[in-house]
């Protein structure tokens, strides 16, 4: 049986606030990357370390907080705690090789698309470990072109972010850029949810009501 899917379950108040957390930490973030610019080569790890874990954060807090909009009518959901810690590690340790790279590199063509593509990959794989913790009595299915058109999203908005902050390094451009990695992670993850089917087993309570055959 398929499951009723509501992604907007408390109304458009989720998607703002997960748009800004989102961008919150992706402004600091870049801030800091900025501002590793500015210092020596020997001192810019600090920064960068700061900057990977605010953007990190702010991708991990933007995805739960878009998830408590999202229900399945027929079923409870839950999640697992690994999956949880795993999404944050990962979000924050794409973002700093990414940073890193940017930061070692310079900001050159090269170092800000392979930056922005690793930072877009992090924003992703964190959308879908997510996903896969996500524990009821059923399975996700995904429409292909809608997952590989969501890591697009991620990638290219997370690298046209990465240009705007640090090619201008000014706080006006940095708070731009904080928008553009906004809408590169709710722009991911909305659209990898679009390609989201629930199939619950025959034997899920709200299959049993909708007058299924347990196993």
């Amino acid at each position: 049986m398929q499951g009723t899917v509501d992604g907007f379950t408390h109304g458009p108040a989720i998607p703002v606030l997960a748009f800004l957390a989102a961008g919150l930490g992706a402004a600091l973030g870049l801030r800091c990357s900025i501002r590793s610019l500015r210092t020596a080569r020997s001192f810019r790890a600090g920064p960068l370390a700061l900057g990977a874990l605010s953007i990190g954060s702010g991708i991990w807090t933007m995805h739960y907080v878009a998830m408590t909009g999202f229900t399945v009518a027929e079923a409870p959901l839950s999640h697992d705690k690994p999956f949880i810690l795993g999404g944050l590690a990962v979000a924050v340790v794409m973002a700093g090789i990414g940073l890193f790279i940017v930061g070692y590199r310079g900001v050159t063509r090269m170092a800000l698309i392979t930056g922005g593509t690793l930072t877009g990959l992090g924003i992703a794989s964190t959308h879908y470990l997510g996903m896969a913790g996500i524990r009821f009595p059923g399975h996700f299915t995904y429409e292909t072109p809608l997952v590989v058109l969501s890591v697009l999203i991620a990638t290219t908005a997370a690298t046209a972010a990465l240009r705007a902050a640090l090619s201008a390094r000014v706080l006006l451009s940095g708070l731009g850029a904080g928008v553009m990695m906004a809408v590169a992670v709710t722009g991911m993850h909305y659209t990898g949810m679009a390609a989201l089917d629930v199939h619950l087993h025959p034997a899920a309570p709200g299959a049993a009501t909708a007058g299924l055959p347990p196993d």
